[in-house]
């Protein structure tokens, strides 16, 4: 049975993060799901950096223990998690602002006095 993976120094196999292509799969559907009233995409981009931290803190604990390229694909994949949660939390209050001022040009001011 042949392993597969990289090899670091001392010849034994590296492993991949478990959670990386998920953090990057996560990240990725948090920007195209932002027009989704933003509500669906700050979801996503919540769990997606959730999970990156915490395989962070893994690789940050042994990383000759984890491949350097799930890292990076890690590293990749916050990186557009925070892209995905800064569009989705714009896109949500600009759809509360639009929503605010629909409101309020509903109200009889006139009638009020």
């Amino acid at each position: 049975m042949e392993e597969s993976g990289t090899k670091n120094y001392y010849g034994e196999i590296k492993v991949d993060l478990p959670n990386a292509t998920t953090v990057l799969v996560l990240g990725i559907l948090s920007i195209v799901s932002c027009i989704c009233y933003g509500f669906f995409g700050m979801i996503l981009a919540i769990i997606a950096l959730v999970i990156a931290n915490k395989d962070k803190q893994r690789y940050l604990l042994d990383p000759d223990f984890y491949s350097l390229s799930s890292y990076r694909n890690l590293m990749s994949g916050r990186i557009v998690a925070i892209i995905g949660l800064s569009l989705s939390g714009l896109f949500f209050l600009i759809i509360l602002i639009v929503l605010f001022f629909n409101i309020v040009n509903e109200i009889p001011w006139k009638g009020l006095t």
